[in-house]
């Protein structure tokens, strides 16, 4: 399912179901022993029932990070809208109606859950691992400049998660802005802490989709510092009441499920 990126286009509001609406984009190359996924949340959707009284819930969907496309997220958006004014006779309807959509989107299969209110992820005050905030970084430049990451010159190996707050980049077609925090988790020679945060940072005037991004991320890591085992965790913030967070690894097994306290 292939339409017009939709990005930076004045837009009308569709509320009746339109699967048209989404626009799938090939996934970047390079996936060879990378495992992951990307894990959406909605927080904005809503149908009508079979007697024409509004339902609203949270969506979880999960697809693999070596599914054939990516969906541009303001597609996405605009098809989740669709649902607003359409009348399905029950839930399961609605969920499968999701399913066959976003898994001819994806061009992979997905997993989909339709989440009440109260079953959306509780908020969490800590990120896991150690914060690399406090780090009195110098900066100069605000495109990616991996040639900053270094190992110490210790043989020990240690095993540490890492994370920052700081993370920036734009949107490759409107130029706005997405946060996140990145977490960093590996095992090996230990990466030089000043350098990581450096690099992370440089980020911040880079365009690219969070997928790329965090794919980024993973091989300069991967290239440069040479880990036994690595993931790179993207929880980016919502826009438009979507969230997008990538997960990239060496090993096997899903996205950690929780939820940070920015988003």
């Amino acid at each position: 399912m292939k339409g017009e990126v939709l990005l930076g286009h004045k837009t009308d509001y569709v509320d009746t179901y339109s699967p048209s609406l989404l626009c799938s984009l090939p996934r970047r190359d390079g996936h060879f022993g990378v495992f992951g996924e990307d894990r959406w949340m909605g927080y904005e959707f809503s149908w009508l029932n079979a007697k024409g009284r509004p339902e609203i819930a949270g969506l979880r969907l999960s697809v693999s990070a070596d599914s054939a496309c990516i969906v541009e997220s303001k597609s996405m958006k605009l098809y989740l809208g669709s649902f607003a004014q359409t009348r399905f006779n029950t839930r399961a309807e609605v969920h499968q109606t999701l399913m066959q959509d976003l898994g001819t989107a994806f061009r992979a299969p997905v997993v989909l859950e339709i989440l009440t209110l109260d079953q959306l992820p509780q908020t969490v005050a800590k990120m896991p691992g150690i914060c690399l905030d406090a780090l009195d970084v110098s900066m100069t430049s605000y495109e990616p400049i991996p040639d900053v990451l270094q190992i110490l010159p210790s043989e020990m190996s240690v095993d540490e998660t890492l994370y920052t707050h700081l993370f920036r980049s734009l949107c490759p077609v409107t130029g706005q802005p997405d946060w996140a925090s990145i977490v960093i988790e590996y095992t090996g020679r230990q990466i030089e802490r000043q350098g990581l945060l450096k690099y992370l940072v440089s980020y911040r005037c880079h365009a690219g989709f969070h997928e790329a991004v965090v794919e980024e991320i993973f091989h300069d890591l991967q290239r440069l510092c040479a880990p036994q085992s690595l993931s790179v965790y993207g929880r980016f913030l919502r826009r438009g009441g979507l969230e997008i967070n990538p997960y990239r690894s060496t090993e096997g097994g899903v996205a950690p499920d929780y939820r940070i306290h920015r988003q």
